[in-house]
């Protein structure tokens, strides 16, 4: 479709995906990005700002607080997040390193938290953000698991290169997918980044692939034999969680706290 023919609110999809995470964008930037005539990015833009999706300081804009908002309504992303940050918060208290959680979204993997230190490896991942399923950790966890389908349509297109050690041959990636759903951890060795390696897990919920729980570690220091049980387990324990119906849910919850209180 031409840019000409989108519709106003298909304009509006498109500029606000062009902003990156904590980024702040100028209105050049803005029409570089989406493509759309200066003109037409400023009437968004301004329509945007009205309605708190984005914000403006000066000559920058960046998205506001009410997008945020309607972000956190969605109902199992909220979910899935407020399950997954006890077993994050544990991941990260026995490695003390980058812990994600991603959700699968077409072909890229959708970080949707993260909890890190002061110290913490840099990383291309942000929450919000998105990565090729292909050449992250995450990702393979994802893709490992799903329906053959899947899998099929992703090693049909072009495997995006990030690195020198990013997967571009869709054989050896296919093995490293077979080995995902053998051992139940996929590893990522700076396929994303330099200097940085991965170990994932997916969390399933009837036996399908809903999210991936992963640890970021510096490369010389990786060692996916001593991270992948604890991986494995968080992201086990949370896929019976996710399972649970709201009553078990709820008496879960009364046991935690009777427990806490004796």
């Amino acid at each position: 479709m031409k840019r000409d023919d989108l519709s106003l609110l298909q304009r509006s999809a498109l500029v606000l995906d062009a902003f990156p995470g904590g980024t702040a964008l100028s209105l050049a930037e803005v029409t570089a990005r989406t493509g759309l005539p200066r003109s037409t990015t400023h009437r968004v833009l301004t329509a945007l700002v009205e309605l708190g999706w984005l914000t403006r300081t000066g000559s920058k804009f960046e998205l506001g607080l009410a997008l945020f908002e309607l972000g956190e309504r969605v109902g199992l992303k909220y979910r899935l997040r407020s399950a997954a940050l006890p077993f994050m918060q544990d991941l990260y208290a026995v490695t003390g390193q980058t812990v994600h959680l991603a959700v699968r979204d077409g072909q890229d993997a959708v970080y949707v938290e993260k909890i890190h230190g002061h110290a913490a490896l840099p990383l291309p991942s942000q929450i919000g953000g998105r990565l090729p399923l292909t050449c992250t950790a995450v990702g393979k966890a994802l893709l490992g698991p799903a329906e053959p389908e899947v899998r099929a349509h992703v090693l049909s297109l072009p495997l995006r290169s990030y690195t020198g050690n990013s997967i571009t041959d869709p054989a050896r990636l296919t093995r490293e997918l077979e080995a995902v759903r053998r051992t139940g951890v996929a590893i990522e060795r700076e396929e994303a980044s330099p200097g940085g390696c991965c170990l994932a897990a997916p969390v399933l919920l009837a036996g399908r692939p809903i999210a991936a729980l992963s640890v970021s570690v510096p490369t010389d220091s990786f060692t996916p034999e001593l991270l992948a049980p604890a991986v494995r387990t968080a992201a086990l324990a949370l896929g019976r969680t996710l399972s649970r119906t709201p009553a078990e849910r709820a008496a879960a919850v009364t046991t935690r706290r009777n427990s806490a209180a004796v």
